[in-house]
């Protein structure tokens, strides 16, 4: 069976277009699973929350508990690492990653940074050893075939070529912390012009939501 972790990371809580204010990452997270489970009823879906409920950012218990190996550990640092490894083991089960992440000044949220500062973990997405020829780093998740859509938005508009070219750090920061873990396969679609709200936004959103369509059939064909 596959499995799909649905991730939101919006600090709104509604939809747009169906709720007051509402999250375009939202709108199209949500259209993308309701698409993929056209063509894939049988998914187990996992659904989180990180705008609404947002992880404990890392602290020097959690970076101390980490890097103490597993057999070494106390209870205080099992604990300390308890939701981490919550959020590990959501990504260790998921064959699709779909996260809607909205551009907060130029960059991801912070509730969506605690995420992947959570799941990116030595010994268990990443391996250590500093004693090793080469790189000391390297990846856990490279040959489980991950993939990850993110879905993102965007108040001004021109970052993928135009005005504002080289200022969008949403995709880039995410999709390097998934390379550095493995998942290699990433996707992504925006809204743009937000903070316009006039025809421009209007067919955006027309676009996103279109170009999540297809996506979504394209990545459940070759489950």
């Amino acid at each position: 069976m596959t499995t799909l972790l649905h991730l939101d990371a919006s600090a709104r809580s509604g939809l747009s277009g169906t709720d007051a204010h509402g999250s375009h990452t939202r709108r199209l997270s949500a259209r993308f699973v309701q698409q993929w489970l056209q063509h894939r009823p049988d998914t187990r879906v996992i659904y989180r929350d990180v705008g609404q409920n947002p992880p404990s950012p890392v602290c020097g218990e959690w970076i101390r508990a980490a890097f103490t190996p597993e057999s070494h550990r106390d209870q205080t640092m099992r604990e300390a690492l308890r939701e981490s490894d919550m959020l590990v083991d959501e990504l260790l089960a998921a064959d699709v990653i779909v996260a809607g992440v909205p551009m907060y000044n130029f960059g991801p949220p912070a509730q969506f940074k605690a995420w992947i500062d959570n799941i990116v973990r030595v010994g268990r997405t990443f391996g250590f050893d500093r004693n090793r020829s080469g790189d000391p780093y390297w990846p856990l998740l490279t040959d489980m075939g991950k993939r990850v859509v993110l879905l993102s938005a965007r108040g001004d508009y021109g970052y993928d070529g135009g005005k504002m070219y080289g200022k969008n750090h949403v995709e880039p920061s995410v999709f390097t912390a998934l390379s550095y873990l493995g998942i290699t396969e990433q996707h992504s679609i925006a809204v743009e012009y937000d903070e316009f709200a006039d025809e421009r936004l209007m067919q955006s959103l027309a676009d996103a939501e279109a170009a999540t369509d297809r996506l979504a059939a394209l990545l459940a064909a070759k489950v």
